[in-house]
């Protein structure tokens, strides 16, 4: 198995692990309880994916000097 593909089962294992504890012990979890929520940070996901692949953008922290 390759070292993404891995982190990728390991990391949604955790995450199945983590969001059965929250609703096992009723407690809100801190991500959008609804898909619309889901999908806007996995849009935010692929905006970020995007920009980096077509290697277009702006250092904001560069021009302001941080």
């Amino acid at each position: 198995m390759s070292s993404t593909l891995t982190l990728t089962v390991v990391a949604t294992l955790v995450g199945v692990t983590v969001g059965a504890l929250f609703a096992f012990l009723r407690v809100p979890i801190p991500a959008p309880p609804e898909l619309p929520g889901v999908m806007a940070i996995l849009g935010i996901y692929i905006g970020f994916r995007l920009i980096d692949y077509t290697d277009v953008g702006f250092d904001l922290l560069d021009a302001i000097g941080l």
